[in-house]
């Protein structure tokens, strides 16, 4: 999913801020006509409107008040990100072990930005041989799967998980329809090692009747998803890994039932490597891009 330009944001910002698109043009230094058209192009990246008329001029409707808060804190998070590397030349090498599914259907869609911003970082992307194998010492910092159980090291949770069942909505259309969990029955059902995520989300749904333990077991998160894409059945999908497939369509959550995950994603780094100026601009922008994401992906 495309994000709204850093301009378009500041323009949002500032009419929520100052109540018009005039006042805004006035602090931006732009044309209301700029303004205007930021304003349009944001709408049309973001799919709903922002802005309504009123009178001669424009207020914001609900969800645009809503997703002004939002960009009001992700640009406050950016300055704080700013002060805290402030007179620290951010350059060198930085080696980050990243768990294959957050690379995948996160990190790869937005680390150009990183290196757009700090152009003299040279990054280097590694997998672990599993999602919690912090063992590495030759990377600065690790993205890790877990409960936060890291010994000696320094852990911050950057992403709560919640597991739902997703599909393609071509898949719907093909069997008829998907209305209840007891539908489900008519639907092959893609598992990810074992059936452990679609046993607890059964007793959730209180449908006893269903038999979860029947379909595809695959060992690798990518294939699962991408055979759910291709709508060949039902996966067990969450929060972040299909929030950009949700957002473009490719998938659909069609239940609102929701486990909520014990494990999560962490930035888990080394605490004599942490205050590093190449690991403190990583942080800080991992943490601005995720905000970012959870707001684009916000109603899904």
């Amino acid at each position: 999913m495309r994000l709204p330009s850093m301009p378009a944001l500041r323009a949002l910002e500032a009419v929520a801020r100052l109540g018009s698109v005039t006042a805004a043009a006035l602090e931006l230094n732009l044309t209301r006509s700029a303004i205007s058209h930021q304003i349009t192009g944001m709408e049309e990246t973001l799919g709903f409107a922002l802005t309504e008329r009123q009178g001669r001029g424009i207020s914001l409707t609900f969800r645009g008040e809503r997703y002004a808060r939002e960009i009001q804190r992700f640009l406050a998070n950016l300055e704080d990100a700013g002060r805290r590397v402030d007179d620290q030349e951010v350059y060198g090498k930085l080696c980050i072990s990243c768990s294959s599914g957050f690379s995948t259907y996160w990190l790869c869609h937005h680390i150009g930005g990183f290196v757009k911003e700090y152009p003299q970082v040279q990054l280097h992307m590694v997998t672990p041989t599993s999602a919690d194998d912090v063992s590495n010492h030759t990377a600065d910092l690790f993205i890790s799967y877990g409960i936060g159980d890291w010994p000696e090291m320094k852990v911050e949770q950057i992403a709560a998980l919640n597991y739902f069942p997703v599909c393609s909505p071509r898949l719907i259309n093909a069997l008829g329809g998907l209305k209840t969990p007891q539908d489900l029955a008519a639907f092959p059902l893609l598992h990810m090692s074992d059936y452990s995520d679609w046993r607890v989300w059964q007793a959730a749904a209180n449908t006893p009747e269903l038999n979860v333990a029947t379909g595809i077991v695959f060992s690798d998160a990518h294939c699962a998803q991408a055979a759910c894409i291709a709508a060949q059945g039902v996966a067990m999908g969450d929060n972040l890994l299909c929030g950009d497939s949700m957002a473009k369509g490719l998938l659909v959550r069609p239940f609102d039932i929701v486990i909520h995950s014990h494990r999560g994603y962490y930035l888990v780094t080394d605490p004599q490597k942490c205050e590093r100026p190449a690991v403190l601009a990583f942080t800080n922008w991992i943490k601005t891009q995720l905000q970012a994401s959870r707001q684009a992906w916000v109603d899904l």
